[in-house]
């Protein structure tokens, strides 16, 4: 089954590229930049991405961030992560970015896009990995910087296809961003936003009505409320789910406590991502061998997952099925 896993076409929803920054990257970045890090190797780096909470996570997510300064910086970074996602066989990825997380400390935010952009270019190009950018807003922050956000992205809306919310859920409603989401869709961009990762059902219900979002990211608390978890299932709303993240930042304390699987069976659109890999100890292979061991499926269910990821993306109905079909031919090369 994990041969299988492995080789299975694959479709990312939920992936933010600074936490793909692995430590090797880190390190090379800071002395190539003269960037102080409170650490001395690779191994220190490894030590510290040890949390106990998602704070804890975001502490050292910034930090880390701070050693990208360059285009080539975010060039290199989003290659990597590309380089991964070939060795896994993902076929279509959705990226998140957080351009305030560069902007607050003098980053240009064009700096930032473009080397993204540059890099997910040759992905297509030389990999055939095709992609979408999401620039999320950091619910810690203010709306007026998601405003100024939002107006510095629009000499880039030939890069970036929607718009998202990330970092703290406690204590950042989604009503705080109700104002600057109306005015993204007005001005053409999808929508997305994390919610009922750390908070509770009733943020999930308070994005979708709020803001309008098109998909939940991560969402996993939805089973505390059975009205809504029908709702999901009536209206296909995408939930795209974090598996390992979930374990390593204490939402589940066990996979096999998890309920994506049975989210799934209970005909959830649930995908599986890998959200911060560097930082979760896991790409998403990875993410989908864990699920496995700790909930077997059949194959039929496991691919089933691409496929909701391939309806829950992005891309044109033609780009959907022509990912559907890749699949389904994988599937019918390997029937039991």
């Amino acid at each position: 089954m994990n041969k299988f896993i492995q080789s299975l076409p694959k479709v990312e929803l939920h992936l933010h590229i600074e936490g793909t920054l692995e430590p090797e990257l880190m390190l090379e970045l800071a002395q190539r930049n003269s960037i102080n890090i409170p650490f001395n190797s690779v191994e220190e780096i490894r030590d510290a991405y040890n949390f106990h909470n998602l704070q804890s996570f975001l502490d050292i997510y910034f930090q880390g961030a701070d050693v990208l300064v360059h285009e080539q910086d975010f060039f290199d970074l989003t290659w990597a992560y590309l380089l991964r996602c070939q060795e896994d066989n993902v076929l279509h990825t959705e990226i998140f970015f957080d351009p305030q997380a560069h902007t607050e400390r003098g980053i240009l935010f064009d700096t930032v896009v473009n080397g993204i952009d540059r890099a997910l270019n040759k992905g297509v190009s030389e990999l055939g990995i095709t992609s979408k950018l999401i620039m999320c807003f950091l619910r810690h922050l203010d709306e007026e910087s998601a405003f100024k956000t939002l107006t510095q992205a629009q000499a880039h809306k030939d890069k970036i296809i929607g718009v998202g919310l990330d970092s703290t859920e406690i204590g950042n409603p989604a009503n705080k961003f109700e104002r600057v989401f109306k005015q993204a869709i007005e001005q053409g961009f999808l929508t997305v936003a994390h919610a009922g990762e750390e908070g509770p059902a009733d943020n999930i219900s308070e994005a979708l009505s709020l803001l309008k979002i098109t998909r939940i990211d991560h969402g996993v608390r939805c089973s505390e409320d059975a009205s809504l978890v029908k709702q999901l299932v009536s209206e296909r709303i995408p939930l795209t789910v974090c598996p390992l993240s979930n374990i390593k930042l204490k939402v589940f304390d066990r996979m096999e406590q998890h309920n994506i699987v049975t989210l799934l069976r209970q005909g959830v659109c649930v995908t599986i991502n890998s959200d911060d890999p560097a930082y979760f100890g896991g790409y998403m292979t990875d993410n989908f061998v864990a699920v496995n061991n700790a909930h077997p499926m059949n194959k039929a269910e496991i691919a089933q997952f691409t496929f909701n990821a391939i309806e829950a993306s992005f891309v044109s109905p033609s780009e959907q099925e022509r990912l559907r079909q890749v699949t389904q031919k994988y599937i019918a090369l390997h029937q039991e």
